[in-house]
């Protein structure tokens, strides 16, 4: 049936101009708003703790507690979780652009916020603070579902699957900037201290100065955002969207031909038959005999993905004085401290998290996404469980292999799950309900997610040889779950949306599956 509307014919024939590029820059700039939102916590966590939480009674730099320190980076991740199920709801009922914008609107606002986080004692100003991320995490989970959605929509079959992860890849981006602009400001609060001998910086109390730095750090997440939300807001509506939610298939025609710049058959009537024979709600048998299985696929891959993947960026900090890439906490300032942390973070971004989003651009619609998902999980449970095993000589007598290890688990990640388990919901599901379906599996993701934060990274909070040791060994474990549970999903590769989702009137292989032979 998809071959008979002339929209659909025309988007997933499309050759690749410079309206594609756009797309993918705008949605782009969410996803790198959103990862710099998420991970520059990490590289303050420390300082909060050695400003708000100091006891001059004791010998010892300040340190979050256990549960404060959880819920400072966990509480946007609760944020996200929510976020994505309501904005993914919402994109499917009420169109991928309306609120599309509120996303980036409501980031912005909490963002700056969050930098401002004010009280008349300590406590207050760490609770203000979690209250703002809670919402800046909010606004990050509706990018998910709408920036995925929207440009699978757009996407031409042959590279569909390359301009997914394109945008998914500017998180990579985000997670390097986090790194490199905390990198900087550190640094430059730290000139003032240039004349004063290393020995002499304050280690137990903390450079006033710092107080300012963390704000800053935070507050500079809103600047993407708000530089994006002008080119985001001329954005049509998806013609598919249009077409076949609305029915409106003049203005789908309409909107497309003038992207493409092509002219396109409106075909009311084509229109009206499709969107007549894919009816069927979320919760009703047909999906579930449909699509049931790729649902469940991809919400277990996503959620086993994110405990290992969040276990690790969010414990970073922890780690790196393990791996001696940065001075322990009783040797150094907070700002030195900070940069140490930022500067160790950026290295390990830039050389093992960053290039894995882009092979995965590179070669996701050539080697296709079941593949690139399989050996990601495989190898990123093999180097986890060779650095659980050999933790003590890795950190002791190798410090540089494990380095090289502890990267390459990122570059695993990157070109793998992380990636393909944001493609292949954008992919796998019908028009009606494809934000909602990519949204239940990006919240089971942030469900993992939650666990690494709130479970892996108290257990490891210590940095105590034993509970890292424990802790990879177990992510190992979740890996080669989602290794196995990846058989749930199927390639997508250089099909239309609807043959896949077999709204064109074919069955799709879930359907084949579960027919009696």
């Amino acid at each position: 049936m998809s071959d008979g509307l002339a929209v659909l014919h025309a988007l997933d024939s499309a050759r690749t101009q410079w309206y594609h590029i756009t797309a993918i820059v705008i949605a782009g700039m969410g996803f790198f708003t959103d990862a710099y939102d998420l991970f520059c916590i990490s590289t303050v966590s420390k300082l909060l703790g050695r400003l708000y939480y100091y006891d001059p009674t004791k010998d010892k730099p300040g340190k979050l507690p256990h549960g404060v320190n959880n819920f400072v980076i966990g509480v946007a991740l609760v944020g996200t979780l929510s976020g994505q199920l309501v904005f993914g709801w919402l994109g499917d009922k009420l169109g991928r652009k309306k609120v599309y914008g509120m996303t980036l609107i409501l980031m912005s606002i909490c963002a700056i916020c969050s930098g401002l986080s004010f009280g008349f004692s300590n406590k207050s100003v760490i609770t203000t603070l979690c209250f703002f991320r809670f919402w800046l995490g909010f606004g990050i989970g509706g990018d998910y579902p709408l920036s995925a959605t929207i440009m699978s929509e757009y996407a031409n079959k042959k590279t569909r699957g390359a301009f997914i992860a394109a945008v998914f890849a500017m998180q990579g981006v985000g997670i390097v900037f986090a790194g490199l602009v905390s990198m900087i400001l550190s640094k430059l609060f730290l000139l003032k201290y240039e004349t004063v001998p290393f020995s002499e910086e304050p280690i137990l109390s903390t450079q006033p100065e710092a107080d300012y730095l963390w704000r800053i750090v935070l507050m500079l997440g809103a600047l993407p955002a708000l530089l994006t939300y002008y080119w985001r807001m001329k954005m049509p509506e998806t013609g598919r969207y249009t077409a076949l939610i609305e029915g409106n298939a003049k203005q789908a025609a309409a909107d497309m031909g003038r992207v493409l710049e092509i002219e396109i058959q409106a075909e009311a009537d084509k229109v009206a038959e499709f969107k007549a024979a894919n009816e069927y709600s979320l919760w009703s048998r047909e999906f579930f005999d449909r699509h049931g299985r790729h649902l469940i696929g991809t919400m277990s891959t996503w959620f086993l993905l994110d405990i290992a993947f969040y276990s690790q960026n969010l414990t970073q900090k922890d780690i790196f004085p393990a791996m001696n890439l940065v001075k322990k906490d009783y040797e150094v300032s907070a700002l030195r401290e900070m940069f140490e942390t930022s500067r160790a973070m950026f290295v390990v971004a830039l050389l093992g998290t960053f290039p894995g989003y882009w092979f995965t651009v590179f070669f996701i619609d050539r080697i296709g996404r079941f593949i690139i998902q399989l050996v990601g999980f495989f190898m990123m449970s093999l180097f986890m469980l060779i650095i659980g095993i050999k933790y003590e000589y890795l950190r002791d007598d190798n410090k540089w292999l494990f380095a090289v290890l502890y990267g390459l688990t990122f570059f695993f990640a990157n070109f793998g799950p992380n990636s393909t388990t944001f493609v292949l919901p954008a992919e796998l599901f019908p028009t009606r309900v494809r934000s909602t379906c990519h949204a239940m599996s990006a919240a089971a993701g942030k469900a993992g997610a939650m666990i690494g934060a709130f479970v892996v990274a108290t257990y490891t909070l210590d940095g105590k040889a034993n509970e890292i040791r424990i802790a990879m060994i177990t992510m190992a474990c979740t890996n080669m779950l989602g290794f196995f549970c990846t058989f749930l999903v199927t390639e997508t590769k250089g099909r239309s949306l609807e043959e896949i989702s077999g709204e064109d009137g074919g069955i799709n292989e879930t359907e084949m599956a579960s027919r009696p032979s």
